[in-house]
């Protein structure tokens, strides 16, 4: 059996950008991609705590140290600048596998600067 369950994610990260324009796509920081665990074009749901909206799209690897949170294309219109947001990446695991994997969560200040990473239980 398989099952999709969460494998990472920055928490209360802050948007510091968004470009209607872009074709699409979400752009972080390739710092906190990494911490997290975030892999280039890989899906991601955001879930935004200021307005409740909840959407998917895929990883932009931003400039690493820059604290960038983009929100590109149609997403631009579901957060303003300054909104707070959580970013979760699933996987398909096989179940023996995810008895063993441990999710990274990584905390975040208001520049989007790593305050901790956590093993999620």
């Amino acid at each position: 059996m398989q099952i999709e369950s969460l494998c990472g994610k920055i928490h209360r990260a802050t948007v510091t950008n968004a470009d209607l324009n872009y074709i699409g796509s979400i752009t972080i920081d390739k710092k906190l991609m990494k911490k997290a665990g975030f892999e280039v074009g890989q899906k991601v749901e955001i879930v935004n705590i200021n307005n409740g909206e909840r959407f998917a799209t895929y990883v932009i690897e931003g400039k690493k140290n820059s604290g960038t949170i983009c929100l590109n294309g149609a997403a631009a219109r579901k957060a303003e600048i300054g909104d707070k947001i959580i970013i979760i990446a699933y996987a398909i695991f096989h179940k023996k596998e995810l008895k063993k994997f441990k999710p990274k969560v990584v905390f975040v200040d208001n520049n989007n600067k790593i305050k901790e990473v956590k093993k999620y239980v």
